[in-house]
């Protein structure tokens, strides 16, 4: 198990830490001493975050302003990590993207790019960032997934086939290190109030950045290779994987139909 109280002078790298999970991350990991790498396009709202963090934890905060659904994003982030000088205890792969409609709707041009950010980026991070935790002896890798893992989405389908992968490499890798002293684990978020689900009329309520950090960390000292967030949300996750396929879809289907055509 994972001593949450190691975190005091360690270095974490968060993706996707300009809003939403991503900054409530570095904002947790920050308060309890934790050094940060934070990566995201938006530069700007990086540096403004970084800068308030110093302030108030008296912490080191790099921003790299990087487009992680480019193909060469994760090579590129190493390398600069590396440059640095830092080496990563806590990697966050939190960054990811999601669109409502048909996927005879999408643009193919658009295809790429989410694989690279939702998978690939992920894959990746976690297999430059893992060795060196290894060959320390410890360390935490956080996977965001999401409750999509466990049951596809129509009018989500890259999103939640995504998460399904995330889901199911996590598990695998959370299994391979066991014994090795790093914390691998997936962290599974229902509907979750950030600027990805701004303006959407999605059904249900809404949990906050807040309690999904809250959670992933409660989870640093279990052994569990996954974790959802929330009661009703792991009721859910339970019952959906349980359901006659026919019956989930058609459900599903219904229920996302409505949310794109209100959205």
């Amino acid at each position: 198990m994972y001593d949450p109280s190691a975190i005091s002078g360690r270095t974490a790298l968060i993706t996707g830490a300009s809003s939403g999970i991503g900054e409530e991350f570095a904002r947790q990991l920050a308060a309890r001493g934790a050094n940060l790498v934070l990566v995201a396009r938006s530069i700007d709202k990086l540096d403004a975050l970084a800068a308030s963090l110093r302030a108030e934890h008296r912490v080191d905060v790099f921003t790299e302003g990087i487009d992680l659904s480019t193909a060469d994003a994760p090579e590129r982030l190493f390398g600069r990590v590396t440059e640095l000088g830092l080496s990563v205890d806590l990697l966050v792969n939190n960054a990811g993207f999601s669109s409502l409609g048909p996927v005879a709707d999408m643009d193919p041009e658009q295809a790429g790019p989410v694989v690279n950010l939702n998978v690939k980026t992920v894959l990746e991070n976690t297999v430059r960032f893992l060795p060196g935790m290894v060959s320390r002896g410890g360390g935490v890798i956080i996977n965001i997934a999401g409750t999509g893992a466990f049951q596809p989405a129509p009018y989500m389908a890259a999103r939640t086939a995504s998460a399904a992968f995330v889901l199911s490499f996590t598990q695998a890798v959370s299994a391979e290190n066991a014994d090795t002293g790093v914390r691998v684990f997936a962290l599974c978020p229902g509907l979750t109030d950030t600027p990805m689900t701004s303006g959407q009329n999605y059904p249900g309520t809404m949990r906050t950045p807040e309690q999904v950090v809250n959670t992933a960390l409660k989870a640093l000292s279990s052994r569990k290779a996954s974790v959802v967030d929330g009661r009703l949300n792991t009721v859910m996750a339970r019952v959906g994987s349980r359901l006659p396929e026919p019956l989930l879809l058609s459900m599903a289907s219904r229920v996302m139909k409505r949310t794109t055509a209100t959205s």
